[in-house]
């Protein structure tokens, strides 16, 4: 009876944790996305898939930074058929992760879309910072290399004997 209690009290606990951890982890996310259309899309159609996408943004409390419009490039290889296709470049804000899964679901219906992705740079520009800052660290820790001919540091520059006026008579 008494152990059950106490694993009440820390799943209690660990409620009552998980939820502050919840409430912290709001930060904002980047992400991006970059969808391809049929290269027979019509620019109106594109506009209006950009437009839709968007508003949901704008509903789920997100915010486009930057819209780009890449035009019609080759692929890579045959994506449905097509060799070509009209590449659009989003770069998305947001601190909720269901706004990433009702964007993918609104270009997963759009006929005009062929291929999509979506990509979290947050944690890549974290990982890089924190190397960065690693390598800072490191570098200060190790001495530093010299070019070679050059004398070090720490010993003083060779000097020449003096020799007192009267020896040399």
């Amino acid at each position: 009876m008494m152990q059950g209690a106490k694993t009440w009290r820390q799943l209690k606990k660990f409620e009552k944790r998980e939820s502050k951890n919840m409430e912290a982890n709001t930060e904002e996310r980047v992400y991006d996305l970059i969808f391809i259309c049929r290269p027979a899309t019509p620019e109106e159609e594109v506009n209006k898939i950009v437009a839709t996408l968007e508003h949901s943004t704008g509903e789920h409390g997100g915010k486009i930074e930057k819209t780009e419009r890449w035009g019609t490039r080759r692929l890579a290889y045959r994506v449905a058929k097509h060799r070509e296709g009209f590449f659009v470049y989003m770069v998305v804000k947001s601190t909720q992760g269901d706004l990433i899964k009702e964007l993918e679901r609104r270009l997963k219906v759009s006929d005009a879309v062929i291929k999509y992705q979506t990509i979290r740079l947050d944690e890549e520009l974290k990982r890089q910072q924190k190397l960065g800052k690693h390598r800072e660290r490191r570098a200060s820790r190790r001495p530093r290399k010299q070019a070679p001919g050059a004398p070090p540091p720490s010993a003083p520059p060779p000097s020449q004997p003096q020799v007192p006026a009267a020896a040399t008579e």
